[in-house]
């Protein structure tokens, strides 16, 4: 009997290892808050932390070294009563074949976070609905992390949850808070709304394109045939040539040039005078 308990533990052990998805870091920064209670937002942070890494997020079974790597930082501005306004540095980080490296998919900013927080509340979370905004915020993170993920991996691969963000962002249309909707007091064109809207927008399927052809055409096979990555990774930036031309100053170009730049500018450090000539042409535009 013993000897099953053990093992019984044993599996149940191995089970919530398996359920993991993300290596995801998770940081609250309150100093610019007068008189915080650190040992509150530390106990925050502890169970976001748990919230995010013990959770079962994707419909796969991903290995341990296919967990996807992310950070999430939500830094305090201000406090009324149990209300935080807030904003959060989101960064999605994937290893890249055949290398030590890891490319930097996703960088940026949302300014525009606010959520009540009683000290002690569980963080609840069920699909379909928004019981937290909160945890609704960091749901659809999470899953716009797997979406961006997958598509680097597969042409599409991250569709089922892009459908994930779209309905967290249906479901907090009649949020009081800001991000969620696309014009309002205090909305701007650089939110949630707009974000899922440049990725959802059939007009923009060249985003989704970009992303594949961009990592795993491109990065991914760079360590075998540089020359051809780098021509993969260049066929890969007239496609956000193309979008811009279509429509200037999408937010989701902004995120994707910003993270971006400054490793195209190290890949392209040993192309042909014609690489690089058209790289800066693209980039310049």
């Amino acid at each position: 009997m013993k000897k099953l308990i053990i093992a019984l533990f044993f599996a149940a052990a191995v089970f919530q290892l398996g359920a993991q998805d993300f290596r995801c870091n998770i940081a609250i920064n309150s100093q610019t808050i007068a008189g915080t209670n650190y040992e509150k937002f530390n106990q925050l942070q502890q169970e976001l932390y748990k919230f995010v890494n013990d959770r079962k997020w994707c419909q796969y079974t991903l290995k341990m070294d296919e967990r996807i790597e992310c950070s999430i930082l939500i830094n305090l501005s201000k406090q009324s009563g149990d209300i935080f306004d807030a904003t959060m540095t989101l960064q999605l980080q994937r290893p890249v074949f055949k290398s030590n490296y890891k490319t930097s998919v996703l960088n940026f900013q949302d300014k525009s976070v606010r959520f009540a927080y009683v000290d002690g509340d569980p963080l609840e979370y069920a699909e379909g609905s928004s019981l937290s905004q909160l945890t609704s915020l960091i749901a659809f993170y999470l899953n716009l992390f797997l979406a961006v993920d997958f598509d680097t991996f597969s042409l599409n691969g991250g569709a089922p949850y892009f459908t994930k963000c779209q309905s967290i962002i249906s479901l907090n249309q009649s949020a009081v808070e800001p991000g969620w909707k696309a014009f309002g007091l205090g909305e701007s064109q650089q939110n949630r709304y707009w974000l899922m809207e440049n990725f959802t927008n059939s007009s923009y399927s060249k985003f989704h394109d970009f992303l594949y052809q961009y990592h795993r055409l491109g990065l991914d096979v760079m360590a075998d045939s540089p020359d051809v990555g780098r021509a993969a990774i260049l066929e890969s930036l007239k496609l956000l040539q193309q979008v811009n031309q279509q429509k200037s100053a999408l937010f989701l170009m902004t995120i994707l040039t910003q993270t971006k730049q400054q490793e195209i500018i190290n890949i392209f450090k040993e192309g042909s005078p014609s690489e690089k000539q058209q790289v800066i042409q693209i980039m310049n535009r």
